[in-house]
């Protein structure tokens, strides 16, 4: 539903709670800021990840590009084989591409940590979780959000199968 006004104030938004007690790597809260107003070319999430956590596993998209914008708190930032301390202020980048530009945002203090997260919403895309080697391919469309995704699957990569496992005759 998009909003009548072009500003919402991101205090007045109700977020998602993503923490969960049986994932002690990963919790914080998301609200979705593109929505309110419409896009669906550009997608923008503010972050607030908890101390000791992170939002997301270690990831790259082959469809779409990722920029991030720390607005509160310390972390570090997983880039390819990289890591770089981050602070308010900090930009960090992720293209769209391999392995090489997998990326992370770990909440390494005391404090919370708060972020904008921007990306290209380019759909079908396919992301690459390194640390696990799995893939996940998802098309949203003609759903309307990630969880309602016409077509989503996660699997290992050992699972691969042959083109043309299943269609012999």
């Amino acid at each position: 539903m998009a909003t009548n006004s072009p500003v919402i104030d991101i205090n007045t938004l109700e977020p998602f709670d993503f923490t969960s007690e049986k994932l002690k790597k990963f919790g914080g809260k998301t609200s979705d800021l593109g929505q309110p107003f419409g896009l669906e070319g550009i997608g923008c999430r503010y972050f607030e990840v908890k101390p000791g956590r992170r939002a997301f596993p270690f990831h790259n998209h082959l469809g779409n590009d990722e920029l991030f914008i720390i607005t509160e708190g310390n972390g570090i930032y997983r880039y390819g084989d990289k890591t770089i301390e981050i602070s308010a202020g900090s930009v960090c980048g992720a293209p769209r591409g391999g392995r090489e530009g997998a990326h992370q945002i770990i909440n390494n203090s005391d404090e919370v940590l708060k972020y904008l997260a921007i990306s290209t919403k380019n759909d079908p895309d396919i992301c690459e979780y390194p640390d696990s080697d799995k893939i996940l391919a998802f098309s949203i469309k003609p759903g309307k959000d990630f969880e309602s995704a016409y077509m989503k699957y996660i699997g290992l990569m050992e699972n691969q199968v042959n083109y043309f496992h299943g269609e012999e005759e």
